[in-house]
């Protein structure tokens, strides 16, 4: 029986993933691959929370990315539910790629996540070098070589090690071409023209995150979830002038950080909002009521219930 011509038995489809302490560029480089905005990057790390398939699609390949939170040694509940995230991630992927930023020594963390990686231990590993335009050869020189004294301690055999710059596009293309030579033949696992299998709801509330983190005091990152209460079509609107209603709530930990987040006279939440809905119009492709609330969950990282009701 003739296969069609995308299903020739050299297509190749599955599941990557981008591990790396937090701020590793683990988001950037993802959004890089998918060619389009699906995981929220910030200056602030650990703003990863779910495990994000960005596909990234191409004539020989359908590569799904998996983003996840960076792992770190937790001191909440939420840090011990987003390890599990991360390690029940690894054992399900074709290739694990550990991101190293070039511009920072490889210290404990980085030791403590490729000896956990190691224990996957018939996954192949791919590390890359990461952030390479903030540094010169010489010092890229040295980072290598500490990736290859790092792998070797671990007993890791790399599959390969690649400098990239997600922000400079450098290397990216060849980034994919490596992740896809680790997986297995086999037909798309995704129609052509998704990029992602997240709920349009998880995304938007990833978006208004991401404009909420912006600018605010180190203590607020961890302190803040987003929930989606509604979300839909204006009724009674002219077809060719729709308008989405998006009804959303941003929780904080604490009363003390309302005013942070809220401003003076509600300025900050005025452009948090116009932020959040200038990035959510692009994603969806539509113009867009947000109303937006802040609201109080006290303690809701060490507090199982809340985690619930918060999607964790």
């Amino acid at each position: 029986m003739s296969s069609t011509p995308e299903h020739t038995p050299e297509f190749r489809s599955g599941f990557a993933c981008f591990v790396g302490r937090p701020n590793a560029g683990k988001s950037t480089l993802t959004n890089a691959l998918v060619g389009q905005k699906i995981v929220i990057t910030s200056s602030k790390p650990q703003t990863t929370r779910h495990a994000v398939r960005g596909i990234v699609h191409r004539p020989d390949a359908q590569l799904i990315l998996v983003d996840t939170p960076g792992l770190h040694k937790p001191r909440t509940l939420l840090g011990e539910r987003l390890n599990d995230v991360v390690k029940t991630t690894w054992a399900e992927v074709d290739v694990i790629a550990i991101c190293l930023p070039s511009n920072e020594k490889i210290g404990p963390g980085d030791r403590f996540l490729v000896t956990e990686a190691a224990k996957v231990a018939k996954t192949p590993k791919i590390a890359l070098a990461t952030k390479s335009d903030l540094v010169g050869p010489d010092r890229m020189a040295e980072h290598l070589s500490e990736i290859a004294a790092l792998g070797e301690s671990v007993g890791i055999e790399w599959a390969a090690v690649i400098p990239v710059s997600a922000v400079d596009n450098f290397q990216t293309e060849l980034v994919a071409d490596e992740l896809v030579k680790q997986l297995p033949e086999g037909r798309p696992l995704y129609p052509d023209g998704d990029i992602t299998d997240e709920p349009e709801e998880i995304l938007v509330g990833e978006l208004i995150r991401e404009a909420a983190l912006e600018g605010v005091r180190d203590e607020l990152p961890h302190s803040i979830a987003v929930t989606i209460d509604e979300m839909g079509l204006r009724e009674d609107r002219p077809a060719d002038k729709p308008l989405i209603d998006i009804y959303a709530n941003l929780y904080l930990e604490r009363e003390s950080q309302k005013g942070i987040i809220i401003g003076h006279k509600g300025a900050r939440l005025r452009e948090v909002g116009a932020n959040a809905r200038r990035q959510i119009e692009a994603l969806l492709g539509t113009p867009v009521y947000l109303d937006l609330h802040v609201k109080i969950a006290k303690n809701w990282q060490t507090d199982a219930k809340h985690l619930r009701k918060l999607g964790f």
